[in-house]
């Protein structure tokens, strides 16, 4: 189910809503994890399956370890077993496939398996379920022994799909307690308009051109038509992702849980370590918690905090998707980063901020080039022509016609994705001693919410083209 079609806004949430805030306070928990089930399942039931062997697995897991934390070698095998179960889960659904036509190719066997269908976000449940027993075992956070809780904090709709991936020790107490106000469902309907917005206006529109543009032959492309579907894209993605992360963020204060942010406009960053602290956060402090630190982050060397840069990004890349165009954008920003690191972040204190800000876009798009691609000879085929290696031009009719018909849409989304507009929001929404300023600042910001709910709601309506690019991870 979407939270951007009719069936979410106007059936599904308002009826959980209703249930949720009428309902016995006991029952809560009880009716979310309904909810969220019904969810789930309402686009592929048997998917649902895998989802709860997930949470009864690693709901024992942290239960045998909680009670065996004295006994230090059973518990280190328990914890080995649990990674290993739930990477065998994630990698029988996700990466069998890849593997197999990989082995066949490279020593010459004949291998045949059915195709697996990937249960739809399987990465971000796996591990939130991992962080789960991981937690309980550092003592970040209590073992539930409530199975109805476990399954809640696995499965809470708001999150489930696409994230952002929530942290057990994150909300451990609010599973259990939490408290609801009307200022909080406010904050939390503002939050989720603003996500909608983006998803339908922005990142939307900027996918039909992208779409359209990576859809051709690079090689009959003009400079200029391959620089604005990059933009494109690199707008949609961010938009979606971001996007969806505000209805998440929206619809957990709606309901009393407060998840932490997973983007912090990634596109004003000046290198790619930054990007990558602005950019799906919750994917960023997972890896670095869970497996750079453990590996020994930077304390053993600078060789070893390299070996670990690039296990840390090419897990980041494999967790993108079983493609070795995943793969190859993971290492690709470990390749950079390692530079950093080493010289170049030194080097950038002594140039200016704008061209620091120009490398960074530059080096985003062209590693969005690999993401978007299916085969590295597109990826590279279109980077030549983004570079002007083709041969065609400069420009062309058809890049005429997508800057004519497409360019306010994406200058809009450009603005969007700085800064200016939250400003904007929050000195509407600050306190004014002039009361009459304070009216007209308050009539405002309700028009705004009030213009992109009904303007939402009509593209919701009338548009076919809604896919969540994250559903698919």
């Amino acid at each position: 189910m979407l939270f951007s079609s009719t069936v979410f806004l106007f059936a599904f949430l308002p009826i959980v809503f209703l249930l949720y805030f009428l309902g016995h306070p006991k029952l809560k928990n009880m009716i979310l994890l309904a909810a969220s089930l019904l969810f789930y399942a309402w686009g592929e039931p048997k998917f649902t399956i895998i989802m709860l062997l997930s949470i009864l697995m690693n709901y024992v897991f942290a239960l045998i370890v909680d009670a065996k934390r004295e006994h230090g070698t059973a518990v280190k095998w328990v914890m080995s077993i649990m990674v290993l179960a739930n990477l065998l889960l994630l990698g029988v659904f996700k990466y069998a496939n890849f593997i197999v036509d990989n082995l066949n190719a490279l020593i010459g066997t004949t291998i045949e398996i059915p195709s697996i269908p990937l249960p739809i976000g399987i990465s971000f449940f796996t591990f939130q379920a991992m962080s789960y027993v991981i937690d309980v075992h550092r003592k970040d956070g209590r073992v539930q022994k409530n199975p109805i809780n476990m399954a809640l904090y696995i499965s809470l709709f708001p999150q489930l799909i696409a994230g952002p991936i929530v942290r057990y020790q994150t909300v451990a107490d609010q599973i259990n307690k939490r408290i609801e106000s009307l200022e909080k469902i406010a904050e939390g309907v503002r939050r989720f308009l603003i996500g909608l917005a983006k998803k339908m206006f922005l990142a939307n529109n900027a996918g039909l051109v992208a779409d359209q543009i990576f859809s051709q032959n690079p090689g009959e492309m003009s400079v200029g038509m391959a620089w604005i579907g990059i933009i494109a894209y690199s707008l949609q993605i961010y938009f979606d992702f971001s996007g969806y992360s505000d209805m998440a963020i929206g619809l957990g204060k709606m309901f009393g849980f407060d998840f932490l942010e997973n983007f912090n406009y990634p596109y004003i960053s000046k290198s790619a370590t930054e990007f990558w602290r602005r950019w799906h956060i919750s994917l960023g402090s997972w890896f670095r918690d869970y497996l750079y630190i453990p590996l020994g982050g930077n304390r053993k060397g600078e060789i070893r905090t390299y070996m670990n840069l690039f296990i840390v990004w090419f897990a980041t890349g494999l967790w993108h998707g079983a493609s070795w165009t995943f793969i190859t954008w993971g290492l690709y920003y470990g390749f950079l980063i390692m530079l950093e690191k080493a010289f170049l972040l030194k080097l950038f204190k002594r140039i200016p901020n704008f061209l620091q800000h120009i490398y960074a876009l530059l080096i985003v798009m062209i590693g969005w080039v690999f993401f978007r691609s299916e085969t590295f000879t597109y990826a590279f085929d279109y980077i030549k022509t983004m570079f002007g290696l083709n041969g065609i031009g400069l420009w062309d009719e058809k890049a005429a016609f997508y800057t004519y018909e497409h360019g306010v849409i994406l200058v809009l989304a450009i603005i969007g994705a700085t800064p200016i507009v939250k400003m904007l929001l929050d000195w509407l929404s600050a306190e004014n001693q002039n009361n009459v300023a304070s009216i007209g600042k308050n009539i405002a910001l309700n028009s705004y919410y009030v213009v992109i709910f009904v303007l939402s709601v009509i593209y919701v309506v009338s548009t076919t083209f809604n896919p969540f690019i994250y559903f698919r991870f």
